[in-house]
Parts: C-alpha cells; sequence; structure tokens
C-alpha cells in the first residue's frame, strides 16, 4: 500500500468489510459487485501517488493536480458523476498572551473525491487527522449507508465544527485586545497585538467565507448527485457556516475599529508629549534668558553692584517659574 494511504477499506450497506485491501483490489471488489464503496484516505501524496490513484479511480488531471498542491480556495467542482470539495481547515495555536503571540490559527487543506461508488478524502497539514471521523461514522451503519456524500457531509460537518471552536477561542483574544487599547490604565498602547489578531482573522475569513457558495451548490433541490437525506444534513453545516462567518465578519469590523481607536489613542499621546515638552522648555527658557542677559559681562547692568541684586533676581526667576508652572498645571499641560 503506498506511504500517503492512511486508511482503505470497502463499505457494504453502511458496514465496513474486514481484512487489509489495496485501493485497486477494493474497487474492483466493489465494481464486480455492484455494490458498497470504496473510502480512501491519503495524507500529503506526491505526484506520482496521487496520479496513480486518479488513474484507477478515473478522476480529471485537474483535480489531480488540486489534489498534490495544496493552499486551494474552497471550492466545489463536478467532472461527470464526481465531486471534487475543497475545504480549508482552521486549528488555534495555543498562547499565553496576544502580546508574546506569533501566530494565532495554523491553517490546513482538506480534499473530497466524491463518486458513485468511491469516496477519496486528501489532507494536508498535522491537525487534519479523520480517523476519529471514520470510527464515528463506521459506529453510525445507517449513514454510511447513505453512500459517498455521506462521508463528503461528515468532513464538511467536522470542518465547520472546527471554525466554530476556533472563534469560540479566538473571543477571548478579542475581548483582550478590546479591553488593552480602551483601557485607561494602560497610557501606552502596543499597536502590535491588534495588526496579529487582524491578520490573523483575515486568514481565517478566506479559509471559510468561500465554503459558503460549495455548499449552497450541495444543498440544492435540483443537485442529482447528493442524495435528498444527506442535503439535509448539509443544510445544517451551511446553517453553522453562516454562524461563523457572520462571527468572523464581527471580529474584522471591531478589529478595525480598534486599529482606528488605537491610532487615535497614540496621535492624544503624542500631543499630550508634546505640550509637556513644550510647556517645561517654556518654564526653562526664562532662567536661560536671564542667565543668558547677565552672562554678558557689561559694567553697567541695573543692580549688577547692589548687595540685593542677586538674591532678587534669583527670586523672582523662582516665582516666574512656580507661576508658569500653575499656569500650564491648571490647562492640563502638566
Amino acid at each position: 500500500m503506498s506511504r500517503a494511504v492512511v486508511d482503505c477499506a470497502v463499505y457494504l450497506n453502511g458496514h465496513r468489510q474486514p481484512g487489509d485491501i489495496s485501493y485497486r483490489d477494493a474497487l474492483a471488489q466493489v465494481r464486480e459487485s455492484g455494490e458498497g464503496f470504496v473510502w480512501v484516505g491519503l495524507h500529503s501524496p506526491d505526484d506520482s501517488q496521487m496520479t496513480d490513484v486518479g488513474t484507477t479511480f478515473g478522476l480529471h488531471e485537474l483535480v489531480v493536480e488540486d489534489a498534490v498542491h495544496a493552499h486551494q480556495r474552497p471550492k466545489l467542482e463536478v467532472y461527470d458523476d464526481t465531486q471534487f470539495l475543497v475545504l480549508r481547515t482552521v486549528q488555534y495555536v495555543e498562547h499565553e498572551s496576544m502580546a508574546m503571540a506569533s501566530e494565532v490559527v495554523e491553517t490546513g487543506e482538506i480534499m473530497v473525491f466524491a463518486g458513485p461508488d468511491f469516496v477519496i478524502t486528501v489532507r494536508h497539514g498535522e491537525h487534519t487527522e479523520l480517523s476519529g471521523m471514520r470510527r464515528n461514522l463506521e459506529s453510525r451503519p445507517e449513514r454510511l449507508a447513505l453512500g459517498p456524500t455521506a462521508v463528503l457531509h461528515a468532513v464538511a460537518d467536522k470542518v465547520v465544527d472546527s471554525y466554530l471552536a476556533v472563534t469560540d477561542r479566538m473571543d477571548v483574544d478579542v475581548a483582550a485586545i478590546e479591553e488593552s487599547v480602551f483601557s485607561r490604565q494602560n497610557r501606552w498602547l502596543d499597536i502590535d497585538p491588534v495588526y496579529l489578531l487582524r491578520r490573523e482573522v483575515l486568514e481565517l475569513r478566506r479559509a471559510v467565507t468561500p465554503l459558503s457558495t460549495p455548499l449552497q451548490t450541495l444543498t440544492a433541490s435540483g443537485n442529482p448527485l447528493v442524495p435528498k437525506e444527506v442535503r439535509r444534513h448539509l443544510r445544517d453545516v451551511a446553517d453553522h457556516l453562516t454562524t461563523v462567518i457572520e462571527r468572523v465578519l464581527e471580529y474584522d469590523e471591531l478589529l478595525n475599529s480598534m486599529l482606528q481607536a488605537g491610532a487615535a489613542k497614540v496621535g492624544i499621546q503624542q500631543t499630550t508629549d508634546m505640550r509637556k515638552i513644550s510647556a517645561w522648555v517654556a518654564i526653562a527658557a526664562v532662567p536661560t534668558m536671564v542667565a543668558g542677559i547677565y552672562g554678558m559681562n557689561f559694567d553697567h547692568m541695573p543692580e549688577l553692584h547692589q548687595p540685593w541684586g542677586y538674591p532678587l533676581v534669583l527670586g523672582l526667576l523662582v516665582a516666574t517659574c512656580v507661576a508658569l508652572f500653575v499656569v500650564f498645571r491648571r490647562s492640563h499641560w502638566l
């Protein structure tokens, strides 16, 4: 069996048939009997492996190429009686705080080929494991008895549920960023976490938003390739996806508002600092000016030879500086 093949089995009336079998023999068995379907699970196949699978199952060369080269946009393509669905997967990356994080979501990819008597799942990424989903389906043979599109629904349901889980976790990050931006205790604002989270939200948006169109096509009443019962389950997946899209759009708008508020806060901080600097410069200018005048060493200067001249000048300097300080303080410049 190929290195990329994680699992391969024949399912008859929803029940997995015993024994290990190659995908060639499995397909030959199903087509000879005319019953059941083959489910092949692949993980990161290379060109030669995927080409062999494509030749065996009669897949179009364009989708075979897409299955090897990941980073595809979520989409649904139909080639005769075979449906090719691409889904982007996401996983939440644990981190202590947004200030210390370098990544919030990690993306992967799952592709599903669903034909009349076979289904092929191709995974890219370390977090895209489907063995648990396969075991869950095998415990519910009535679902698998609906055919290959039942597996397609299960994969889509698992992926969209992971979107919901990620958005639940991101709620905490967005709330923490919001508190940091609008907190009165934080005089200095670190804007980098806001940009990081917005970048990750955009990554999540690119993964979830394009999936709505393929799900609409799959759930359309005129789609002859998807049984009625499977379409009902797919509509529930589409409803969950709508919830996710609404959340992601809300995060995007909220973070955009936070960026604007953060930029305004930084501008206010800079204005406040400039006023304080200007106030201290004005106070320091008074003694600097007097010292400059009396430092010119002219012989005939007022009060230069008077015994009370020095303390008088010092007193005037202190009084003037204190008066300026009080004025600036009352004007909230200091």
